[in-house]
């Protein structure tokens, strides 16, 4: 099932995406959904963030061939992690589909992309083993990592490096039903690919993230988790748009524009 979050008559709703049509839906995202009969035309509406998660979890360096591209790029040897330690991030960077990225005006010109699956959360859990960790979430969507590297390298913290207004582009929508082990990653900088790679190629999978992160705190139903990106990408400039596709699921379009440009 692929669920959207959208700007009907004026007010957010959730609907169920079939064909070309959105069937407008009432109850909760995490409580089960009735269509009202309502519909909208897909391509008519505008799409919104598909919802606005409670806490928003992030994975650091979770691909191998990022994880050597990051040391290259700081002048060290690569160190894969030894366990799967999470972070977070903050929702005031999250914005929609084709909306905009606005790299500030005093912002270096590191700005580059980051494709990841998010996991979402749908059932509170908390002492999940590999083998049950899937059962907690409900479905994925896409999102863009948008990073500036020369703050994340030069600040104590990523408050801004990653936090910025704008910087995490998440959509176009929620699909229920995917085989994680099928799925592949393509971004694309102005209509050309830039990097390709199997979704799944973790350094350490979502079950294993569900595993430890439930030993110790509990996840609700909508929390969410970014699970990282694989590879390096170009610095982006003003007027770049970033395609994030994820086959499956669907794709995630966003232009840069700098502040004041």
């Amino acid at each position: 099932m692929r669920i959207a979050r959208f700007n009907g008559n004026g007010r957010p709703c959730h609907g169920i995406i079939e064909g070309e049509t959105i069937h407008e839906v009432e109850g909760g995202l995490f409580d089960g959904l009735n269509k009202t009969g309502e519909t909208h035309a897909l391509s008519a509406t505008k799409l919104l963030v598909p919802f606005k998660p409670e806490v928003f979890y992030a994975a650091g360096l979770n691909y191998a061939e990022h994880v050597k591209e990051q040391a290259e790029m700081h002048g060290r040897e690569p160190n894969l992690p030894e366990k799967p330690d999470i972070g977070y991030r903050a929702n005031n960077a999250l914005i929609a589909h084709d909306e905009d990225v606005v790299i500030p005006a005093h912002a270096p010109d590191t700005v580059q992309y980051e494709g990841e699956i998010v996991a979402i959360v749908g059932k509170k859990a908390k002492n999940l083993t590999k083998e049950n960790a899937l059962s907690c979430i409900m479905g994925y969507t896409i999102g863009n990592d948008v990073s500036e590297r020369t703050w994340q390298t030069g600040d104590r913290t990523m408050w801004r490096a990653k936090n910025t207004d704008t910087f995490k582009p998440m959509g176009p929508w929620i699909e229920t039903d995917i085989d994680l082990e099928s799925l592949t990653t393509t971004v694309r900088v102005n209509g050309k690919q830039t990097i390709q790679f199997p979704t799944n190629n973790f350094h350490f999978d979502i079950p294993t993230f569900i595993e430890a992160m439930t030993s110790c705190l509990t996840l609700h139903p909508g929390d969410m988790i970014w699970m990282g990106t694989e590879g390096r990408a170009p610095n982006l400039q003003h007027g770049d748009i970033v395609e994030v596709e994820i086959d499956g699921i669907g794709l995630l379009r966003n232009r840069f524009v700098r502040e004041g440009q």
